[in-house]
């Protein structure tokens, strides 16, 4: 007989310790589908987060239930960003205070330049990320900067909806499948950037179904199935861990 292997003794079950972003007991629905289950994570300041699990697993539902969109519906639980209660919050304030969407879509405005767009992300006076640190950052939108940004490559628009998240004054990152669609060469570029950021102290949450480049960016690993975690861990346990990836990841 078959037994399905248990990977639960991975699993991080409301952690205590102080960790700069944390998700408590988190139950969320659309209509009546229990979409996420119970889900309990910390995330300390800095690291970069892959979320991972097969189509449906509940990834995106997450992350958007992070980010107070309100749909899911999130019925119960919290979460808590440096010591503020984003569960309390909408979507509008979670931003405020430092959380940041990057969603498939990208959702980059139409009849805006580059510029423009970064503009009316960024709060006034900028904090930490001036027009001029984000073309630093990313020199191909300095040179498309009077470009609309609907008319950029897919790897610029996704440049650009990242400094466009940066622009906010950002403490926490979250990317929904940020290389989807994107050319090898493109996505090391993103990666390159993803390292830049996480050096300024910026944490990131990544939802990515290419897996092994998702892992191999980053330092821990949760992997979600039908809504709840099955692993927590670091992601060189789960590169390490054969059994593991063809369980959950299909790899």
């Amino acid at each position: 007989m078959n037994v399905k292997p248990d990977f639960s003794k991975h699993a991080n079950h409301a952690e205590t310790a102080p960790a700069f972003l944390s998700v408590w007991d988190m139950h969320a629905y659309y209509g009546e589908s229990y979409i996420v289950q119970g889900v309990n994570f910390n995330v300390h300041e800095g690291e970069i987060l892959a979320l991972l699990g097969r189509n449906g697993a509940g990834k995106t539902s997450t992350l958007r239930a992070i980010a107070r969109t309100g749909s899911p519906q999130v019925t119960h639980g919290e979460i808590w960003l440096d010591h503020q209660p984003l569960h309390k919050m909408s979507s509008h304030e979670a931003a405020s205070v430092g959380l940041g969407l990057v969603p498939e879509d990208r959702r980059i405005i139409p009849g805006l330049t580059v510029e423009e767009n970064l503009q009316l992300a960024q709060i006034a006076p900028p904090v930490g990320w001036s027009l001029e640190r984000l073309y630093e950052l990313f020199p191909r939108l300095g040179e498309r900067r009077k470009q609309e940004g609907v008319t950029l490559s897919g790897g610029e628009q996704q440049m650009l909806a990242i400094a466009r998240a940066l622009a906010r004054d950002l403490k926490v990152l979250l990317l929904d499948e940020p290389y989807e669609g994107l050319a090898p060469v493109i996505v090391d570029e993103i990666e390159k950037t993803l390292r830049i950021i996480k050096e300024q102290g910026i944490t990131t949450i990544l939802v990515e179904q290419n897996a092994v480049r998702a892992l191999q960016l980053a330092d821990r690993a949760i992997i979600l199935d039908t809504g709840s975690i099955v692993f927590d861990g670091t992601a060189a346990e789960v590169l390490e861990n054969a059994e593991l990836r063809s369980e959950y990841l299909a790899i």
